[in-house]
């Protein structure tokens, strides 16, 4: 797969993410009538943006600490500067959770791939 399309979904995928987390607000609280809807919206765009991330070549060395640091970052913007949102530690959590799910993600597809780093500049 080609650099520029493993870049372009990993641009993607940080919209998604930051879309998702930066929304001045939220639908209700369960909204598609799943209790802990949120907590899996939370780990998924964290996961979705961790296995991309490593998908376009980026280390987990980098990527991992950054989503780290984001998933806490996020939560206090959320509730010190989203007026009609609130941090959660549980939040906090979920994207770990995700960061986690991503990183795991990102592995076994490099490993079902005979652990092939992806090609371009600088690999």
């Amino acid at each position: 797969m080609s650099a520029h399309l493993r870049r372009a979904v990993l641009a993607l995928a940080v919209v998604v993410h930051l879309a998702v987390l930066y929304a001045p607000r939220v639908p209700s609280v369960g909204a598609a009538g799943v209790p802990g809807s949120d907590k899996l919206a939370h780990a998924g765009v964290f996961a979705l943006v961790v296995a991309a991330a490593m998908w376009a070549g980026i280390p987990a060395r980098w990527v991992v600490p950054i989503a780290l640091g984001h998933a806490v970052v996020s939560e206090v913007v959320q509730h010190l500067l989203l007026p009609a949102r609130s941090g959660d530690v549980w939040d906090s959590v979920a994207d770990v959770v995700g960061v986690g799910l991503g990183w795991a993600l990102a592995k076994l597809v490099r490993r079902r791939r005979g652990g092939r780093r992806p090609s371009g500049p600088g690999r």
